[in-house]
């Protein structure tokens, strides 16, 4: 008996369990709320261009992914029309002014006449008759000085107006910004869109500058967010690297066209201003909201805690269950507000049955995440 047990203890006995543990350290831990489907950078300021009027395309400036400043023309229609009529009506307006000037004058001097005829009537050296005529020639020559003037209006409403024909000939960028796309190419016939019949833009601009994330949200999470909250920024195009942001926008309204996934739409700025130049808007987003935040706690990965707030650790050679109070978590990590202390050993291995409290065990790595 003596030696059978002394076999069970030495040759029979069970090697202890490998396992790779955590050492409980202090740090930071969020609480944090992810969106439920990928999102989307998008750009604030994009403009899809079609001409303000119709005209034979002349000149295109700007081509496709090209960086164009504000007010820059990006294509101009064939103007060989229009610049005549604009001369024509300067011409015009010279010209009213110039009667409108003789009309004015003419009434000042009638004016006078009128006066100088009631004062000569006032002596007895003027008939009444004469004072009639000099005032029925003042205002005869006072309204021919404001029809004269409102005839300058005119000309100037008329020269405006070639003017403004004139300016849409030329397409101007209404922001600083890249160039997209051209639908178009010089020779070609354009028109603006008329009402109800859709025309695709010929020209398509963005700001890359001015981007923002949209992303849904699981309705069960609505109520935990609010705007300005902070939040992280990842994407499948920048694996290993992730912005910060700031919230910017609630919808007021949940999507329902997917009755078992209603969500709703969030929005994000970044805080960085210098952004990588190959951030470009469509490329698909991740956003994860910060709720909460704390610094310098005891932590471990949220991976080691198992069902009922319980891990197992790493003490006198065997694992032991421990019951823990926890604090705020996310995917990363766990505060763990009681049952453990710094530099206690958790095991992080739990994906072989014979990981169990109990059994014998040996560290064979240490994580740190």
């Amino acid at each position: 008996m003596v030696l059978l047990a002394a076999l069970r203890w030495t040759v029979l006995r069970p090697a202890p369990v490998p396992v790779a543990v955590f050492v409980v350290d202090r740090g930071r831990v969020e609480e944090t709320v992810v969106n439920s489907r990928a999102g989307t950078i998008r750009s604030r300021l994009r403009s899809q261009m079609s001409p303000g009027a119709a005209g034979l395309v002349a000149e295109i400036p700007a081509r496709r992914g090209r960086a164009v400043k504000r007010t820059e023309v990006l294509l101009r229609l064939d103007d060989s029309e229009l610049r005549p009529q604009v001369v024509l009506a300067e011409r015009a307006l010279d010209a009213a002014r110039a009667t409108a000037e003789e009309a004015c004058l003419a009434a000042g001097q009638a004016e006078r006449d009128l006066r100088r005829v009631e004062a000569l009537a006032a002596e007895g050296l003027a008939a009444e008759q004469q004072v009639e005529e000099a005032r029925l020639r003042s205002d005869a020559g006072r309204a021919a000085c404001h029809a004269a003037g409102e005839r300058v209006k005119q000309a100037a409403a008329a020269l405006e107006a070639v003017r403004a024909a004139l300016e849409k000939t030329a397409m101007r960028a209404p922001f600083d910004g890249v160039v997209l796309d051209v639908s178009t190419e010089v020779g070609e016939w354009i028109s603006p869109s008329p009402p109800g019949v859709p025309i695709p833009p010929v020209i398509d601009l963005i700001d890359p500058h001015s981007l923002y994330v949209s992303a849904p949200l699981d309705e069960a999470d609505i109520a935990r967010v609010r705007v300005p909250l902070p939040v992280r920024i990842t994407m499948d195009a920048f694996r290993g690297r992730s912005f910060d942001g700031t919230l910017t926008y609630l919808s007021s309204f949940v999507e329902t066209a997917r009755e078992q996934n209603r969500t709703l739409t969030v929005e994000a700025v970044f805080a960085e201003q210098q952004l990588p130049e190959n951030l470009l808007p469509g490329i698909s987003a991740d956003l994860e909201i910060i709720l909460a935040a704390r610094e310098g706690v005891p932590r471990i990965p949220a991976y080691a805690l198992l069902e009922g707030g319980r891990v197992l650790v790493v003490r006198g050679g065997r694992l032991e269950e421990v019951a823990v109070e926890t604090g705020l978590q996310n995917w990363a990590f766990v505060e763990i507000a009681g049952g453990l202390r710094e530099g206690d050993r958790v095991v992080v291995s739990l994906d072989r049955p014979e990981v169990k409290a109990g059994v014998r065990a040996r560290v064979t790595s240490e994580v740190t995440r």
